[in-house]
């Protein structure tokens, strides 16, 4: 019988192998020794011990009697295991999620590696029914139950391991044995001892049948199980196979490393899942990397060559990374065995945006290409620095490969692919300059290869100072170690103290080529340029300096000139003790640049309308002009030499007489929009207020008001502020206006005076928010962030905030009461936000918002009827937008009663009402044409007793003023 969780007490108990495997806290050899020692002292317990531990690690609860093991079958057996087999939630150890089953894999192997490496000595070969172990995992890991085979899969894999690594063992002993037999065969017949050779013949026999047994073993696994599994449609079933017999292969090649195993991994190379096809490539992997197996896998190389370089391409990236890996061994390795097609394929993936594939692409290139023309010879395990022809040698190739690849925007790319494996070569920079500035006619390099060498030199030293690859390059890695680090720093101290004195030189022999001057003006972003100073260089920042100038004034180009304002920023920093000469040099640059702009300009002016114009020279100089200033004036704060002025005056005669080139016109443009920037960097906060109030005006001329007296045809220039403006106008409102009220006194000290002018002034500000809001300008809505305000700041603006309310009343009187409603739920949600539902009945805050809901529906009046359905509206959204399990039921009780204050009572004598006194409060025009804020004579009144004016309307005046 199988038993699930109800076992009888008269059954075997369940193994304890499995509680002990799974916790992995024993030493696995001693977990074998103990069952070794019950299974000595009951053979037929202890192996039915084992096979419920194998069972019980397939998931399954059910356990095998000894009366079923004595007279079932093992496909019986497996037969009631499957039937008892809960399959409903789908995961068994080796699948089952959770720290407690994280290394249940890895201690169910060593188990197994265990069990057969204390048997290999004698119990393996003297009545362990390993064959019946074997059979049970055969028939499991043909079964239709996943858990089953995946389980009995592994183990049987690894169990055949182990073998392998046992038949290794007797084979070495065989080997042993025979020389020995060979050398004492040879001696003399006086000294020949024919008991020893006896001896010997026994053991090589003992050690036959051993062998032939283990033989026997691992071929029952291998067809019982490999065979069938190895395409199996679990892929880490398929996993496991592959995994095993690249193992199989390289212990014990003799007998595995044919074409009759081999193929096995050829086939699965086309496998379609990602874990598999990498399983393949790793075991190759590990054959190729051993020389003295190479010559036997040259069948299969020629066979499967042309997949292996298919899969450069793969997908996956790391399916991708081991392919290339691979067919690096196999260059390194076997000697001809790629061709030139072949290589060529994996070239172009040192430009892959993938870092893990490109730097592997590079290691293959490096071997192919440098590696035998600039071989690095290592003395007592110590790599030597390679010779300087040697490193020529080096930056030729890859100036050849560079540029042959037709990647010229990719130089990045290239050195980062070839910085893991070639990294020193590439930062020896004293061999790289010293070809740039190479005299001899015979080491010349052509333009191109000029080029591409400065893109090299750049790329280098930015990797090199920034320690990490170039943009859109994708790595796993989230930071550089301490180690790494310390590199980096070194290498950036070591770049820059070579670079600093040649770098004036390199300007100078490259100042007429733009493409070559704007990537050296670049270097200096990755110096040290602290090291100016601590190493005494000024004089070669007082070179760089002067160069740098004459490349300004010979370039018009936008790359070299901005390349060129940014290296004289980053000089331009006032902690460093040479800023003042810097600030100097820049100084002199600008104004000479002026100089000559004020001078063209001139020429430029003076040029009558219709007359003959500039000649094309003029132009270009001019235009040259703009452009290195406004290129200096994106980078610089150019401001102190008035550029605004002049650039105004060119742009007003493009604008009056349309004869100012187009050339000119768009680095005017840009220079003047430099200005204003830089300009609003030196603006205060201290005009924000008036830029508020002047806003406020533009906006309310440009409302739909401007069309309204037939002025249709100024529909056009109507604007609606976006939604991201009205909330900018109502932060700045909340931030500005509603700030905590402050005591005002009676007016005869200067702080009073200054404290009512600033309310004054805040006043003004809401005014000119309300009116946006009863213009039409800004959405209704947005009244709720001031009607919520309306008691707490009652004293201060208690008569807009009221003018408002009418207004909106009026305008229309269902929406009014939403937008009443609206701020009632936003001060509720803020307050239940700060202090939770409990209590909330006795706060302050609470029972403030509920005078507030009183007051605003006092302020519709007796209009009973109307209020009525408002009431109605109110009580659907505040049903519907306020509801939550976390409001207290009481507490909103009470918000709910503040509201129905709308609603009034029901009477019906209230029903004569006429209808024309109803629609006497509604308007059905917008009010009429504002007074802007800005320009108002404002009415000054008493800011005491403004409490009296809550039921009249007084404040109209004020309102509309301003």
């Amino acid at each position: 019988m199988v038993r699930g969780h109800g076992q009888k007490e008269s059954e075997p108990p369940a193994s304890d192998l499995f509680d002990a495997v799974k916790a992995a806290k024993s030493d696995m050899q001693s977990l074998v020794d103990e069952w070794l020692d019950s299974y000595k002292q009951d053979q037929d317990a202890g192996f039915l011990e084992l096979v419920n531990f194998f069972i019980r690690s397939c998931g399954c609860k059910g356990t095998v009697t000894q009366e079923m093991f004595r007279k079932m079958s093992n496909s019986e057996i497996i037969r009631h295991l499957t039937e008892q087999f809960n399959e409903d939630s789908g995961d068994y150890p080796l699948t089952a999620p959770g720290p407690s089953w994280k290394k249940f894999q890895g201690s169910f192997c060593e188990f197994v590696r265990t069990l057969v490496f204390r048997c290999q000595y004698g119990l393996l070969y003297d009545g362990f029914p390993m064959d019946n172990l074997i059979s049970l995992l055969t028939g499991l890991s043909d079964s239709q139950v996943r858990a089953f085979r995946h389980t009995s899969t592994l183990a049987a894999m690894t169990l055949m391991t182990s073998l392998v690594r046992v038949a290794l063992q007797l084979s070495v002993h065989k080997d042993y044995n025979h020389r020995q037999y060979e050398a004492e065969r040879s001696k003399g017949p006086g000294q020949r001892a024919p008991e020893r050779l006896e001896s010997l013949l026994e053991k090589r026999k003992e050690l036959q049948e051993h062998q032939e047994e283990i033989e026997g073993m691992m071929n029952a696994l291998f067809r019982g199980v490999f065979v069938h599994r190895y395409r199996d449609v679990l892929p880490e079933i398929r996993a496991i196979c592959i995994e095993e017999i690249g193992c199989w292969m390289q212990s014990y090649s003799t007998s595995f490393l044919t074409d009759s195993y081999l193929k096995y991994i050829g086939w699965t190379l086309h496998d379609k899942h990602r874990e598999v096809r990498l399983k393949c490539l790793k075991a190759l992997k590990g054959l190729y990397s051993n020389q003295d197996l190479t010559a036997r896998l040259e069948l299969f190389t020629s066979r499967f060559k042309d997949r292996m370089v298919s899969m450069v391409m793969d997908r996956e990236y790391d399916v991708a990374v081991e392919a290339v890996k691979l067919l690096t061994v196999i260059l390194k390795n076997m000697e001809g065995v790629l061709t030139d097609g072949d290589c060529e394929s994996v070239y172009p993936v040192v430009y892959a945006s993938n870092r893990a594939l490109a730097s592997a692409a590079g290691e293959f290139l490096y071997w192919k290409l440098f590696y035998p023309e600039c071989e690095t010879r290592t003395v007592d395990g110590k790599e030597q620095r390679q010779s300087p022809r040697s490193q020529r040698t080096f930056f030729r190739l890859l100036l050849s490969f560079f540029v042959e690849s037709e990647l010229h925007d990719h130089a990045a790319y290239l050195v980062d692919s070839l910085w893991d494996c070639a990294g020193s070569q590439l930062k020896n920079w004293e061999s790289l300059t010293s070809l740039l500035l190479e005299k001899d006619q015979s080491m010349y390099l052509g333009d191109v290869q000029e080029s591409t060498l400065i893109e090299i030199l750049v790329s280098s030293v930015q990797q090199a100072s920034e320690g990490h690859p170039p943009v859109g390059r994708v790595t796993g890695r989230k930071g550089l170690t301490p180690k790494e680090r310390k590199i980096q720093a070194n290498d950036k101290v070591k770049l820059t103290e070579h670079l600093i004195p040649l770098l004036p030189q390199l300007l100078a022999k490259f100042s007429a080529d733009a493409e070559k001057v704007a990537p050296l003006l670049q270097l200096l972003n990755y110096f040290d340029l602290n090291i100016y100073c601590t190493r005494r260089l000024e004089k070669h920042l007082e070179l760089f300096l002067q160069q740098l100038q004459e490349v300004v004034v010979k370039h018009a180009e936008p790359a070299v000139l901005e390349a060129g304002a940014h290296a004289l920023y980053l000089l331009c920093n006032p902690e460093f003790t040479f800023f003042s000469r810097v600030d100097f040099a820049r100084s002199q640059l600008v104004d000479l640049l002026t100089d000559r702009f004020q001078q063209e300009l001139e020429e430029l002016l003076q040029v009558e309308t219709g007359s003959s114009f500039l000649d094309e020279d003029e132009v270009y100089s001019l235009a040259a002009t703009l452009k290195r200033l406004s290129a200096f004036y994106n980078a610089h704060d150019l401001t102190r030499w008035e550029l605004y002025e002049p650039c105004y005056r060119l742009l007003r005669k493009a604008v009056d007489t349309g004869e100012v080139p187009h050339q000119v016109m768009l680095p005017a443009l840009t220079l003047v929009y430099f200005s204003i920037l830089w300009t609003l960097t030196h603006v205060s906060g201290s005009g924000a207020s008036q830029a508020f109030v002047l806003l406020s005006d533009l906006l309310l001329i440009f409302s739909p008001q401007m069309i309204v007296g037939g002025r249709d045809f100024l529909r056009p220039l109507v604007f609606f502020p976006e939604a991201t403006l009205q909330s900018e106008l109502a932060s700045f409102l909340m931030d500005h206006v509603f700030i905590q009220p402050g005591e005002l006194g009676r007016g005869h000290s200067q702080e009073d005076h200054l404290k009512i002018e600033q309310l004054h002034q805040r006043r003004r500000l809401l005014a000119g928010f309300c009116k946006l809001l009863i213009y039409g300008v800004l959405e209704m809505d947005a009244a709720s962030d001031v009607f919520k305000h309306y008691n707490k700041f009652y004293n201060d603006y208690g008569d807009i905030i009221k003018e408002t309310l009418t207004r909106a009343r009026q305008i229309d009187r269902s929406h009014c009461s939403r937008i009443l409603l609206l701020s009632l739920k936003q001060l509720y949600t803020e307050l239940l936000q700060e202090q939770g539902p409990e209590g909330l009945n006795e706060l302050p805050a609470f029972i403030e918002m509920r005078d507030l809901a009183r007051r605003f529906a006092l302020s519709f009046g007796p209009q009973q009827l109307q209020n009525r359905s408002i009431g109605w509206k109110s009580r659907y959204l505040t049903g519907s937008s306020v509801s939550s399990k976390h409001i207290c039921g009481d507490t909103w009780s009470t918000v709910n009663m503040c509201i129905c204050f709308f609603t009034g009572p029901s009477r019906r004598h209230r029903e004569d009402i006429s209808s024309s006194q109803e629609e006497s409060l509604q308007l059905t025009s917008m009010p009429p044409t504002p007074t802007l804020t800005s320009t108002a004579v404002k009415t000054r009144q008493p800011l005491g007793g403004l409490e009296e004016m809550e039921e009249e309307g007084g404040s109209e005046s004020e309102f509309t003023q301003g």
